[in-house]
């Protein structure tokens, strides 16, 4: 509110030319934004309009800082999962969390995209902010690549019916041949704790507030994306050497 004040302020100070500024006490100008108010209600909605798109671009300038300056640990971090080609010309990282319904829908997108384009990357950030078992599931999840099963773990995970809870995700990684016994001891490494740890910062520093995110070359989006979408900002990507 005390911003939307002096973008009103702002905006009625300039518009004025019958004072200046220095003579007016802030209880004055209140009463003739008030009074601007009443006559021009929209201004209104247009001083918030203001404030909200320089707060975007200000969010947006940012998160471009953080990309650049951020950008080889998010591609080639040797603690992150890597899926289709670890050679590829374009990476994409996807921040998720195993009991978002909305990650489970994008799967196939993913699926899609990996088919469709195979000089793609793929980096999982794990990211569980969704309780507990979201939680147990990307440590074991993790964990699972010292058995060399990440790829096909995170696959039944993502397509498993329900939440991801401990008793869920034991289950599925008997299914899928996993020596349990193991993976609870590898679920506590040090790697483990320093990959959610990083998601967490990364994800906070490039503006990120729920999953799905993805980062595509210099784009970041936000929520469920189409496999055309994902396909064409690759291309982008690639075209423009990111």
């Amino acid at each position: 509110m005390r911003r939307l004040w002096q973008s009103l302020c702002i905006f009625l100070m300039v518009a004025s030319t019958a004072v200046y500024a220095d003579d007016l006490s802030e209880d004055r100008i209140k009463e003739l934004v008030l009074e601007a108010i009443r006559e021009n209600p929209e201004i209104v909605l247009e001083a918030v309009q203001i404030i909200e798109q320089r707060e975007q671009e200000r969010q947006a300038a940012a998160a471009a800082t953080v990309l650049s300056e951020n950008r080889d640990i998010l591609e080639n971090d040797p603690n992150a999962p890597v899926l289709g080609n670890p050679d590829g010309d374009v990476t994409v990282v996807e921040f998720f969390d195993y009991n978002c319904p909305y990650c489970r829908r994008v799967k196939p997108q993913i699926e899609a995209l990996l088919e469709a384009d195979p000089n793609v990357k793929l980096v999982y950030r794990e990211w569980p902010i969704l309780g507990d078992g979201s939680v147990f599931a990307a440590r074991a999840a993790l964990a699972s690549r010292e058995q060399g099963k990440y790829e096909e773990f995170h696959w039944a995970l993502m397509g498993m019916a329900g939440r991801a809870e401990e008793a869920t995700v034991i289950r599925v990684a008997e299914e899928v041949g996993l020596d349990v016994a193991k993976l609870r001891r590898d679920m506590n490494a040090p790697e483990i704790d320093a990959h959610i740890a990083a998601s967490m910062e990364m994800s906070r520093a490039l503006g990120f507030n729920g999953t799905p995110s993805f980062v595509i070359g210099d784009a970041l989006v936000p929520g469920v994306i189409e496999a055309e979408q994902m396909i064409q900002l690759a291309q982008e990507a690639r075209a423009s050497g990111q």
